[in-house]
């Protein structure tokens, strides 16, 4: 039995990794901004799976709760043995004209934070001769659907470049790289979810479960489903002015009101 750390743990797909990696046996830290939610969630695990668990309250986007998740990650007692770096958010808003405080905090979760936790984790789990780090990124990061887009692929590119690195050291990096998945995460965003079918949407046991498969694979990139990962492959052969031109339309289908 071992530890995971999970950052954006009180809902969506980081509520999913909890309960499948506690009932795993896994003992669990939980991460997020919402302490009271978190209190809750660790209750339920320990009651339903017997594991020890910890609520680490922090917002990600501020630079002392970051140092505090990172200083658990180098921890010798009850060591961290897998990271999921899952915090995210969606600011649907135009770049220019938009509020650039709100763009600044989504860049500090979801790419400052990943690079901060994953050099925190991997150092220690190097160290140790085990582990895995496992980021969660998007097929948004092969598409230009402005700065998550620009921020998924930091995240896929970064894992990529540290799965190399860590090569022979016992610990692996993943990149999770889900379409679509029914959570509250479009609804905090204020997307309207409407105009897209039923058949692109994926549910987060699905994901989750083949993220953790793949990490004990060690899988690099982990794409959930084969419509996803056929249309991955489509999008990575089509030259780049067809996807912006894609980009272009869905965003006059998710257009924010003024």
């Amino acid at each position: 039995m071992g530890t995971a750390l999970i950052t954006g743990a009180s809902s969506g797909l980081g509520l999913e990794f909890a309960w499948q990696l506690a009932t795993a046996n896994h003992d669990i830290v939980l991460v997020a901004r919402d302490t009271q939610r978190l209190d809750r969630l660790a209750s339920q695990l320990h009651a339903a799976a017997g594991v020890h668990v910890e609520v680490l309250g922090a917002d990600l986007a501020v630079r002392a709760d970051l140092e505090r998740v990172a200083d658990r990650l180098r921890a010798t007692e009850r060591p961290v043995g897998l990271l999921v770096n899952n915090a995210g958010l969606g600011l649907h808003q135009r770049f220019v004209g938009g509020d650039l405080a709100r763009e600044e905090a989504a860049l500090d979760v979801m790419v400052r934070a990943v690079l901060v936790l994953s050099h925190a984790a991997a150092g220690a789990m190097v160290e140790r001769g085990r582990g895995a780090v496992l980021n969660v990124a998007s097929v948004a990061a092969l598409l230009a659907s402005g700065t998550y887009s620009a921020h998924k692929a930091w995240v896929r590119s970064f894992t990529e470049g540290l799965a190399v690195e860590l090569l022979g050291t016992g610990v692996t990096a993943t990149a999770l790289c889900p379409g679509f998945v029914h959570t509250e995460f479009h609804e905090r965003a204020g997307v309207d979810v409407g105009p897209y079918p039923e058949i692109a949407w994926l549910r987060p046991d699905q994901v989750v479960s083949t993220a953790l498969a793949d990490v004990r694979r060690g899988v690099v990139i982990s794409t959930p489903s084969l419509r996803y990962r056929t249309a991955s492959g489509i999008v990575r052969l089509l030259p780049r002015s067809a996807v912006r031109a894609i980009a272009a339309q869905r965003h006059q289908i998710e257009r924010p009101a003024d």
